[in-house]
């Protein structure tokens, strides 16, 4: 158990990586607080999970939502020694192109959601003796990709956001690192499954961006998580794990 007793807020648990670190999470012994926008589905893991899981919806975006949700983790399990800032998502658009309200909201969740995370967790964990923080960047923090520019953005801030976090906090037992997946099969790309002419070929286009020639799981993103949240990975801080097929090594 690398988790044993430990207790992990893991935002953006509803689906997706979120949901398969929350219950990863809760096979090595940990006690996990389901955070999402989306109640319904933190609603769904927490109960799969059972009396090891605690749901609480928070738009990571919102500094007063944020600092209810750290609270209302903290009496219901006495604490938090890892957080997982996974919320996020992204939308297609240039500088010339995404207007600006989709610009704020895409750099708000993805990077602001970090920083006010980060900002009420870590003293928690401070408070513990120590523990983890890991962030989810992208592969798109190291290579871009076209037409993703607000989503690049945000990535990129937070690869940069975890090193300084990782040097700030590394004498009050706080390690910090981020996890850079790949083309990770979701329900994001579902949705696009459903809207594009030729799925077929749209999957096997996806697949084709890394030299593996296939999509990640949500569940290898998920042990890269676990690696950094446990004591497996004790002289690691300020670092990127890349987990991308090979995407970054063309």
């Amino acid at each position: 158990m690398k988790l044993q007793d430990k207790v992990a807020l893991i935002t953006g648990a509803g689906a997706g990586i979120g949901e398969a670190t929350a219950k990863l999470f809760v096979s090595e012994g940990a006690k996990v607080i389901v955070a999402d926008r989306n109640i319904e589905q933190a609603l769904a893991v927490a109960e799969a999970l059972g009396s090891q899981a605690f749901a609480v919806q928070a738009d990571v975006s919102d500094a007063a939502q944020v600092k209810t949700m750290v609270e209302k983790a903290v009496a219901h399990f006495g604490g938090i020694d890892i957080l997982v800032n996974n919320a996020g998502f992204g939308t297609l658009g240039t500088v010339v192109t995404v207007d600006e309200d989709t610009w704020d909201q895409v750099i708000d969740v993805n990077l602001k959601g970090v920083f006010l995370c980060s900002k009420y967790v870590i003293p928690e964990i401070i408070r513990r003796g120590g523990g983890a923080v890991v962030n989810l960047a992208s592969t798109i923090s190291v290579v871009g990709i076209k037409d993703r520019a607000a989503y690049v953005a945000a990535k990129g801030g937070v690869a940069a956001l975890t090193r300084a976090m990782a040097l700030d906090h590394a004498l009050e037992g706080v390690r910090v690192n981020s996890v850079a997946p790949g083309v990770i099969a979701s329900s994001y790309y579902d949705k696009m499954f459903e809207t594009v002419e030729d799925p077929v070929a749209f999957k096997k286009g996806l697949a084709a961006r890394s030299p593996l020639n296939k999509m990640g799981e949500p569940i290898d993103i998920a042990n890269v998580i676990l690696f950094l949240a446990s004591q497996d990975s004790n002289f690691a801080t300020g670092a990127m794990f890349t987990v991308d097929g090979g995407y970054t090594a063309w």
